[in-house]
């Protein structure tokens, strides 16, 4: 008899998908907290920490909101990726709509 077999790739667990936007947010609120106990124990005002943790929290909601927006466009442009091209104005078919000079038809002779 041989030794174990390794498991099929179904078996297998893998891990969750990691959500790096919400781990840089993460870090970026513990770094607001952080930083202003570290400022007001090198002898910062209490004044001048809490200006700091204030413009760390907004630069921090702002940077969240860039990440979301950036990972939402990412999905978006990764769905029209998969979804068929159907040319310029997404029409189908091969009508006389397909570019080019059109011959005949509705042009007076003159």
């Amino acid at each position: 008899m041989s030794g174990p077999r390794p498991a099929p790739e179904a078996d297998r667990a893998t891990p969750p998908p990691r959500d790096t936007a919400t781990d840089v947010v993460r870090w970026a609120a513990f770094s607001c907290l952080l930083v202003p106990v570290v400022l007001l124990g090198y002898g910062t005002s209490l004044a001048g920490a809490a200006g700091t943790a204030l413009g760390l929290a907004a630069v921090t909601a702002a940077c969240r909101v860039l990440l979301r927006q950036s990972e939402r466009g990412a999905v978006r442009l990764a769905a029209e990726d998969r979804a068929p091209h159907r040319g310029r104005h997404h029409r189908t078919g091969t009508g006389s709509h397909r570019g080019g000079r059109h011959t005949g038809g509705d042009t007076p002779v003159g």
